[in-house]
């Protein structure tokens, strides 16, 4: 069990592995924005066969994704008003309302691969047949889930069991605030296309290189309460792990969650061994997977 392992660590191991680092966290916040904010004025300049820059761009905006969830678990910055900031400025992009993703994320911790409890397993789960998998990878279930969520958190029920009532509030006015920008988004339209090359359609390139990205974490890994059986670690280049936060150490995360991204290598290294749900690569990942599909 993944809890064995993590009791046979030292505790001066431990601490050195759970210590938060705000330096190593903006300089990795600093080297992405930066790409992104290339990417961007390329587009914006429309500078040589510019559309071809809506695919690194489209990338780069939903794996901000991975960013979010880092700072539901408040790991990438020592100060937590500062993962929360951050938490809250990925929201706009990802159409992923922070303070409801923080709880929804803890509980799919809690109840990592449960068909009957863990949250991202509700409704359609995850794709068995080649029509589920192709609409799967269109996005089309995470943005119409993610409007869906708005606006049920701005006008309806918040009844999800994760969702505590202290944080209600905060929902519903978080879910308000997205709801408000993205109309004054909508109404720029009407004046300038620039949102719609800058986010809409990079956004909706990007998302099936993070469905395929995040169907690797846990599909196909077994319904059962060890972590490192449960979620998957993949091997990928050093491009990957910087966009996506180190993240492809996802066992290892699960594992000890309160581990932040920059010391999940040094945690990969000692839990190695242990690991019983890996692939090679992302491509391999997804030529096993696609050869399980249904009809």
């Amino acid at each position: 069990m993944h809890t064995d392992i993590i009791a046979g660590i030292a505790p001066d191991t431990k601490a050195s592995l759970t210590q938060k680092d705000t330096r190593k966290g903006l300089r990795h916040l600093a080297v992405y924005v930066a790409a992104l904010g290339f990417a961007t004025a390329y587009i914006v300049l429309q500078g040589p066969f510019w559309p071809l820059m809506m695919i690194p761009q489209g990338v780069l905006i939903v794996f901000l994704f991975t960013l979010s969830h880092e700072c539901t678990h408040h790991t990438p910055f020592a100060q937590n008003w500062m993962n929360n900031f951050v938490g809250h400025l990925t929201a706009l992009p990802l159409i992923l309302p922070f303070t409801w993703f923080r709880y929804f994320h803890l509980a799919h911790h809690r109840f990592t691969n449960d068909p009957d409890r863990d949250p991202e397993l509700a409704g359609a789960g995850r794709p068995e047949t080649w029509k589920a998998y192709v609409l799967y990878l269109s996005g089309w279930g995470y943005w119409t889930g993610n409007a869906k969520t708005l606006l049920s958190n701005a006008f309806g029920a918040l009844d999800a069991p994760y969702l505590p009532p202290r944080q209600h509030g905060a929902m519903r006015r978080e879910a308000r605030v997205l709801l408000g920008l993205y109309a004054l988004i909508a109404l720029s339209l009407t004046v300038s296309p620039v949102a719609l090359w800058i986010w809409v359609v990079p956004a909706l390139i990007g998302q099936p290189v993070l469905r395929l990205y995040l169907l690797a974490e846990h599909g196909h890994c077994p319904p059962v309460a060890d972590m490192l059986e449960n979620t998957r670690t993949t091997y990928t280049s050093r491009m990957v792990r910087f966009i996506a936060w180190n993240m492809p150490y996802h066992a290892e995360h699960h594992s000890y969650p309160t581990v932040p991204f920059h010391q999940l290598p040094e945690l990969h290294a000692i839990m190695q061994p242990h690991l019983k749900s890996t692939s090679p690569s992302y491509r391999r990942f997804t030529k096993d997977y696609v050869q399980g599909l249904d009809s």
